[in-house]
């Protein structure tokens, strides 16, 4: 593990920070409205909002802004905690089928909810509870003997994800509130309709999960030597998997019930950023933070300006780049251990 020093930590945050700048003014100047990068940085800060410009930058592209970096954020910090928790560079909010139950328990809400008086205002509370009951339930199907499975975690998140996605389309073909059209959204993760009132409380729950997987950061640097080893230097591991799965759980909630199902964030900006700064969570969870936000910002303005008029869901920008780095992983994942096995023979 690379010695951190503060000022290493100070320097590399730094870099991501202006990285994270860099991509926010990139993505104000992109779009169908030809705006340079140096009118878009002036606009923010221009006394008069008569201008159209102004009015482009600051009142549609900057809150949309704002949305995907929280989320990415969100998706990457939850990703690195559930990688240091299982023990599993695979696990992502997406793959293990967290983000499904968090889709599900908001989609009911938005299904079923008027009936018995609940509003949007239930949605973000709905998508943490789905996303605490599902990530409960795989550890619990997922566990044999003393210890959980790698693979049985991954088959179980692929299941859960397709009974969420079936139950998704179930409850939105029986309820007459929601257009086909908003589940494709759903489904496959878009920040074009997404409500922009609850970017405070999605920055609030960011806030909480980051604060406690910071406070938790030396911990998780022992678990990864196993959880006998980190009960023997006086870890409390299960107290911290516990505050640390529902900070995980709040993240994932808020992210999801704004824009859906986008997959993969959690996935390649942890494992990145491990291979270039090295497995110490004191420096990985808010280089995560930064870069997920980033990421996520980038990726955005890649579909919605990348093909002219037409919008793509930033969900299918995010797969397209995921699902190769996944399969690689896997792939030197299941390489590593067949050579370990012939070893063992």
């Amino acid at each position: 593990m690379k010695h951190l020093t503060p000022t290493r930590f100070a320097l590399t945050l730094a870099l991501l920070g202006a990285g994270l700048l860099a991509a926010g003014v990139f993505a104000l100047a992109m779009g169908p409205s030809s705006v340079s990068p140096g009118e878009a940085w002036q606009a923010l800060f221009a006394p008069s909002a008569d201008d159209p410009v102004v009015d482009i930058v600051r009142g549609i592209r900057l809150p949309r802004i704002v949305l995907a970096a929280l989320v990415g954020a969100s998706l990457a910090c939850a990703g690195v905690i559930f990688q240091a928790l299982l023990r599993n560079p695979l696990a992502d909010p997406f793959i293990l089928g967290v983000s499904g139950g968090a889709a599900l328990g908001a989609i009911a809400v938005l299904s079923l909810g008027g009936a018995v008086g609940l509003g949007y205002a239930a949605v973000p509370p709905a998508a943490f509870a789905g996303c605490l009951l599902t990530l409960f339930l795989l550890l619990m199907v997922a566990r044999q003997g003393s210890g959980t499975s790698a693979t049985g975690l991954l088959l179980t998140g692929v299941v859960f994800n397709a009974f969420a996605s079936a139950a998704i389309v179930f409850l939105a073909s029986i309820s007459e509130g929601i257009d086909g059209s908003r589940i494709f959204v759903w489904l496959i993760g878009n920040l074009s309709s997404a409500r922009l009132d609850v970017t405070p409380w999605l920055a609030l729950f960011l806030s909480v999960g980051v604060a406690c997987a910071l406070a938790s950061a030396r911990g998780l640097n022992v678990l990864a030597l196993g959880e006998e080893t980190a009960e023997q230097l006086g870890v409390s591991t299960e107290g911290q998997r516990r505050v640390l799965l529902v900070a995980a759980s709040l993240m994932v909630g808020a992210a999801v019930s704004v824009s859906g199902l986008i997959g993969f964030v959690g996935l390649i900006v942890p494992h990145a950023l491990r291979l270039v700064l090295g497995p110490d969570h004191r420096l990985l969870v808010p280089a995560s933070a930064l870069a997920g936000a980033a990421f996520l910002v980038v990726c955005d303005t890649l579909a919605r300006s990348a093909f002219g008029g037409r919008e793509l869901p930033v969900g299918a920008i995010t797969a397209l780049l995921g699902g190769p780095v996944f399969l690689f992983m896997l792939h030197r994942r299941q390489a590593g251990w067949g050579a370990t096995r012939s070893g063992l023979l």
